[in-house]
């Protein structure tokens, strides 16, 4: 017996056995079960998310020996043929090939007759949008009054291309792409009763490739079986495709945290000698990323079975939450980019540099660091505002009156409910990072009393007053002043200085004194003077 592909053997053959289509099976089973039946119903999404599977198994709803049911029994003869694909009263049409207006008159005409052994004839037209305008026209009489004996169903994956005259005279449901967890359940099942041993992590990688489509996956699977010599496991499905493994994308984003711009070339130069895809490597790069904004902003998210959650949640302690946006945008202009550069390689490692570079306080203009261990982790440096930076300890006794020793600890220490209205001062002290952070620096003080703090949030930052965030900012004022601290934010009109309009403030007024002090460097004013130069500003960056 010839081998049958994965993809056509277990083809679902019930609403039951179909996966990841739950509010398409629930509206139509429920129209079967209640006899509510519309004549001509069109499937749309993308390839391989089960439209030909919905068609064939409503088909055989409506035209199974024991009536018409949303669970057809399967056994009896028209199940059978339909299953088998010679059912006489299932005509399928493929309006890529049959796009004319002649095709179709044909079709209509053999409609008016009565069906030969079902209780309906089927017309199963896939990819409708590929039909002529004038072919179109010719099936919307048919469409708006067909006889009581004749259904259509059509599928496409394009279906904005489809008249409104056609699309209004249908029952549309969109079938959505597959999630990837509902694809692994699936290979897993097919594997099981295949008896073919896998890993799962293999199985992440197929769902992963196959971009929400099913048969896809199917497809890679049976690849996959035979690559791996009848097995499916990691490092094999990883050499198949060309997959990158996660472990250099940790390491980059390792390396990435500690500012270690040697390291990081060398892994790019690794992965080049190994041939690894570098677009790929940006595409799981930028996946990666997201898992991390994702385990700062909502942890629940990370499943605690995820490969590499270990470091995927050290990664999400080291880097704020600001750091990890960027860098996602980096990656996303770097893949976009990719086919620009002299050579991947040269774009991929241009896009780790410029991730590098645009380090928030420790670009690739910072001092290098003498010893790896001598660096911190990103989340760990004072705010800017902090006072505790920039206040050196004494080295001996001060043999002045205590007075000033007891007022430098109180700058230093939680006040235990001093508090002098400053504050932007006392955001900067606060332990806070991400978004609870933003919160804090883009708050106005309205009113406080030692123990009741009124903050005000602008319309435009409204986005920020998540509960949760609210919930940050005052557990870390209680850690800050020793003592329960009732918090009220409301949103409303600023009319002071919020930390974050200082902020921005303060790295303007920085940014004009860095564009002064170039405009004003002799030899920049002789190369504007002899070459007729022109400063761009833009690129002017001031010191950190």
């Amino acid at each position: 017996m010839s081998y049958q592909v994965l993809a056509r053997k277990w083809r679902p053959k019930s609403f039951a056995e179909l996966v990841g289509q739950e509010h398409v099976i629930k509206a139509l089973s429920n129209a079967l079960d209640q006899q509510r039946l519309h004549h001509a119903y069109l499937l749309t999404g993308t390839r391989g998310v089960g439209k030909t599977t919905v068609a064939r198994i409503l088909a055989k709803s409506l035209n199974c020996e024991t009536g018409i049911t949303s669970k057809p029994c399967g056994i009896c003869q028209t199940c059978r043929e339909i299953d088998s694909g010679r059912f006489i009263d299932l005509l399928e049409l493929d309006a890529a090939s049959n796009t004319g207006i002649d095709n179709m008159r044909e079709v209509l005409d053999n409609a008016q007759y009565a069906p030969t052994a079902g209780r309906f004839k089927v017309y199963l037209i896939d990819e409708v949008h590929m039909l002529s305008k004038q072919a179109f026209n010719s099936m919307l009489k048919t469409l708006e009054e067909p006889p009581e004996h004749v259904k259509f169903i059509l599928a496409t994956t394009d279906p904005q291309k489809i008249p409104v005259t056609v699309l209004s005279r249908c029952l549309q449901f969109n079938l959505k792409q597959m999630p990837p967890a509902a694809i692994i359940g699936h290979l897993s099942a097919v594997l099981e009763r295949e008896a073919v041993t896998f890993e799962l992590p293999a199985l992440q990688i197929l769902a992963r490739a196959a971009q929400g489509s099913m048969r896809d996956a199917l497809s890679l699977l049976d690849q996959s079986i035979a690559y791996g010599g009848g097995k499916v496991d990691e490092d094999q499905v990883r050499a198949m495709l060309g997959a990158i493994d996660q472990g250099y994308l940790f390491d980059l984003l390792e390396k990435l945290a500690d500012s270690d711009a040697q390291g990081l070339i060398a892994l790019a130069g690794q992965m080049e000698t190994r041939s690894l895809s570098f677009d790929a490597a940006l595409q799981d790069l930028g996946a990666l990323l997201h898992q991390i904004a994702l385990a700062q902003t909502v942890p629940e998210a990370i499943v605690e079975d995820l490969p590499g959650r270990a470091r995927l949640l050290d990664l999400a302690r080291r880097f704020s939450a600001e750091d990890v946006q960027l860098h996602y945008q980096i990656v996303l202009h770097g893949r976009r980019d990719l086919r620009l550069a002299p050579d991947e390689y040269a774009g991929f490692s241009m896009t780790l540099l410029r991730m590098l570079a645009f380090l928030p306080e420790t670009g690739m203009d910072a001092a290098p660091k003498a010893k790896p261990e001598a660096l911190p982790h990103r989340q760990e440096r004072a705010p800017a505002s902090a006072p505790v930076a920039s206040e050196p300890k004494p080295v001996v006794p001060d043999p002045l009156p205590p007075e000033p020793e007891v007022q430098a600890e109180s700058r230093n220490d939680p006040p235990h409910g001093l508090f002098d209205g400053n504050w932007n001062d006392l955001v900067g002290r606060l332990k806070l990072g991400g978004i609870a952070k933003s919160l804090a620096q883009h708050c106005e003080l309205k009113n406080h009393d030692g123990s009741k703090f009124e903050l005000c949030v602008p319309a435009e930052q409204k986005h920020l007053m998540a509960k949760s965030y609210q919930d940050k900012l005052k557990l870390a004022l209680e850690e800050y002043f020793g003592h329960p601290i009732f918090l009220n934010i409301s949103q409303g009109d600023v009319v002071g200085m919020t930390p974050a309009m200082l902020n921005q403030q303060e790295k303007q007024s920085r940014q004009a004194d860095a564009v002064v002090s170039i405009a004003q460097d002799p030899f920049v004013r002789d190369a504007v003077e002899v070459f007729d130069a022109k400063i761009i500003e833009s690129t002017i960056k001031p010191n950190a």
